[in-house]
């Protein structure tokens, strides 16, 4: 399909005009509490939708390790990209996503399996505690270097310095990761199910700063991206990944 088959996203809201105050008990409840059974309930049910309609495929999902703290730093074109990316992975990943979609009832699915707000627009310190403290134990967080969907079919041209914020704020390793083809996944409802690949680049690591500035931020944000970039651009050139 080419970028002229893409269905139109919807305008969307930037800011979010509630409180700082209406988002605690999500962030509260993410650093105190592991993803439930919740969590595995919405894999199942995604992973066969994944399967069964978008044929989903996973490159080297070993390369995310096995145990203690990991950034999965994909590229994001669609909604259904946290599924994707998690389909293969025994562990359990915990998202950052905006905190538009904290409304009742998802709000109740959102937080119990692992997901926590971000409020766009903002700086939003909460987030970045939560985040860290999920990584502080151990697990696994996923951030998209781009901060939002890419509304083009490709990948945007710049990092936002978030993610090179985490990294340097835990030293955690990162893995980067290529989606192919969820840029269609909005397509369904023509009836288009995309084919869609993910491959998982090696993991890397900074060494870990204690107050990072903007500027040290932005270079480690860059430098992921191009990670993710150059895993995307050999899969689609060549229809797999390095090896």
């Amino acid at each position: 399909m080419s970028q002229s088959d893409l269905v139109e996203l919807k305008e969307q809201q930037y800011k979010d005009p509630r409180a700082k105050a209406d988002f605690d008990r999500f962030h509260e409840r993410t650093r105190t509490r592991e993803p439930d059974f919740i969590y595995e309930v919405v894999r199942i049910l995604m992973s066969l939708i994944g399967w069964i309609f978008f044929r989903v495929s996973n490159t080297h999902p070993e390369r995310v390790p096995a145990v203690g703290p990991v950034i999965l730093a994909p590229n994001h074109f669609s909604f259904l990209d946290h599924f994707f990316l998690g389909v293969a992975l025994r562990r359990k990943v915990h998202f950052m996503a905006k905190s538009q979609l904290f409304k009742p009832p998802m709000s109740f699915v959102y937080t119990h399996g692992g997901v926590f707000p971000v409020r766009r627009g903002f700086a939003d310190e909460e987030a970045f505690t939560t985040a860290t403290t999920v990584l502080g134990r151990g697990d696994v967080m996923a951030m998209y270097a781009e901060g939002g969907r890419s509304r083009t079919g490709e990948p945007a041209k710049k990092a936002k310095r978030g993610i090179g914020r985490l990294a340097l704020l835990s030293g955690a390793p990162i893995v980067p990761v290529a989606i192919i083809g969820s840029s269609h996944v909005r397509n369904w409802k023509r009836g288009q199910f995309p084919k869609v690949r993910v491959y998982y680049g090696e993991p890397f690591a900074y060494e870990r700063v204690e107050a990072p500035t903007r500027d040290q931020e932005q270079a480690a944000a860059d430098a992921i991206f191009a990670e993710v970039r150059a895993l995307y651009d050999a899969a689609t050139r060549t229809g797999s990944a390095p090896s």
